[in-house]
């Protein structure tokens, strides 16, 4: 009896039913990293494309121009095309990547009417640039002459740039806008009117050039009317889509105030690009004073070229690590920007390593499509290995350059930038290409010293940072709007 009664209590005593459920598996790594590849996919292909049909747009102006007689057009097209992207051009897309920390980081934390403030900050600080620069602008062609440079070509250089004014102050608004949709990841306006604008351009600047008495100047003028084009669009998407019904809003007198705010993230972002950006430059100008110059130059050229035309696949990598890093940060979750980074990482040691080894394995054909000279081509598939350790340090650097925007340390990537080339690379270069006599290999060994010193640097900060102090600062920066200065708070562990 006493068994049975105990029996009894003991059935009685069992629940029917669990009375709290098991608690849900944690997501394996193998699936965060599937989920999270997928997003920065989601945002990384399309900006590949618009910013490569970006960057065809000017590419595809001098191709026409070098069409017609004569090699004094091509000259000073190719000339102008460089100084306006060195002195304008990559000033103004520097500075509006300050937009990626601070638009991306509102955008994050669902502060959506901030994003339209800060894009119309950046428009205003940034036409204001535009003045002295196209002031400037409009003596280059007298400056080449005080500089040395051959008369004619200084003269159509001059010309050309001139005309490319009204595309500078295009780029002004272009840039934040750009940004604005980014950090939203609104790609695919993006994507669609890059491609739209570039469809356009290349007949638009066939007529110019050839249908009307502008010339090779009308390469200039079709390149600014196609930035505005691209404006137009974006714009257009902007006032009319759902997409940004909340974030767009109308210009009131705060988008005027607190410039410094914008300034202080700006000018570093444009110091980290434009330093590294310039570095490269300066090493085609060094060649042209190794023995033969005329070959060394058009390798080093044709080098610099591959490498930019490649640098489009990090860049989209970068700007989804950005964006996404921005995100998280501004939605205070450090630890969903932390999976973000590993995972753009390793996308970015994957994409290094497959590029760099199919452009080894076709390291003949690369001299064949600039060259039919037999010295120029064997040249550049000498050059082809150094060039593939550049692609591999570019694929890090694009990717942490992305997530330095996305925290808001430019500053730090500033003091590398300026480090790694001005301290290390190019006075490196300088030695092994000159005192060495190492022609051209030499200098783009010493810039390469400079490039994984700079990756190295870039790779220490982001492991070492501290995500939670990089979330409480975001924070700050969101609903502030007056962050601390670089030095107030700790960035690292």
């Amino acid at each position: 009896m006493a068994a049975a009664a105990r029996e009894e209590t003991t059935e009685a005593a069992l629940p029917l039913l669990p009375r709290s459920k098991e608690k849900p598996e944690a997501p394996s790594c193998w699936s965060q990293w599937v989920r999270e590849a997928g997003r920065l996919g989601y945002l990384a292909l399309p900006m590949l494309v618009a910013s490569l049909s970006q960057y065809a747009v000017q590419v595809s102006s001098n191709m026409v121009v070098g069409h017609l007689p004569g090699v004094l057009p091509l000259s000073s097209a190719a000339i102008a095309t460089s100084l306006a992207t060195v002195s304008g051009f990559s000033l103004l897309v520097g500075m509006a990547s300050a937009l990626e920390t601070l638009c991306g980081q509102a955008y994050g934390a669902k502060q959506y009417h901030k994003l339209g403030m800060h894009t119309y900050r950046a428009v205003v600080t940034l036409l204001v640039v535009c003045i002295p620069l196209s002031v400037l602008w409009g003596f280059m062609g007298k400056i080449l002459v005080l500089i040395g440079q051959d008369p004619l070509m200084a003269q159509g250089a001059g010309r050309y740039i001139v005309w490319l004014i009204p595309g500078l102050f295009a780029n002004a608004v272009l840039q934040p806008i750009t940004k604005f949709l980014q950090t939203q990841s609104l790609i695919f306006a993006l994507l669609l009117s890059s491609v739209a604008t570039l469809a356009i351009h290349i007949p638009l600047c066939y007529v110019m050039v050839f249908k009307t008495g502008f010339g090779y100047t009308g390469a200039a003028l079709s390149t600014s009317i196609s930035y505005w084009l691209n404006v137009l669009m974006l714009v257009g998407y902007i006032a009319l889509s759902n997409s940004c019904k909340e974030t767009r809003t109308s210009p009131t007198i705060e988008a005027f105030k607190d410039v410094d705010m914008f300034l202080r993230l700006a000018l570093p972002s444009a110091l980290m690009i434009c330093l590294e950006w310039w570095s490269f430059e300066l090493l085609v100008l060094l060649s042209g004073l190794l023995p033969n110059p005329e070959l060394q130059s058009s390798v080093l050229s044709i080098c610099l070229t591959s490498v930019t035309l490649l640098y489009t696949i990090p860049y989209g990598l970068g700007a989804a690590g950005s964006t996404r890093v921005a995100n998280e940060l501004g939605a205070g979750n450090p630890e969903g920007a932390r999976i973000s980074v590993r995972v753009v990482m390793s996308m970015a040691a994957m994409e290094a390593l497959i590029v760099s080894g199919t452009l080894l394995a076709l390291r003949r054909l690369v001299g064949r499509a600039y060259s039919s000279e037999e010295e120029v081509i064997s040249f550049v598939a000498t050059m082809v290995p150094l060039v593939c350790i550049t692609v591999v340090t570019d694929g890090f650097q694009g990717v942490l350059s992305g997530i330095a925007r996305g925290c808001g340390w430019q500053h730090l990537g500033a003091y590398v930038n300026l480090g790694s080339f001005y301290l290390i690379g190019l006075p490196m270069a300088i030695l092994l290409g000159f005192v060495l006599n190492m022609g051209g290999r030499g200098l783009w060994m010493g810039i390469i010293c400079g490039s994984l010193s700079q990756t190295t640097l870039l790779s220490a900060i982001t492991i070492f940072t501290e995500w939670h102090k990089m979330t409480e600062k975001a924070r700050e920066r969101v609903f502030n709007d007056k962050p601390s200065e670089p030095g107030s708070s700790r960035l690292l562990e």
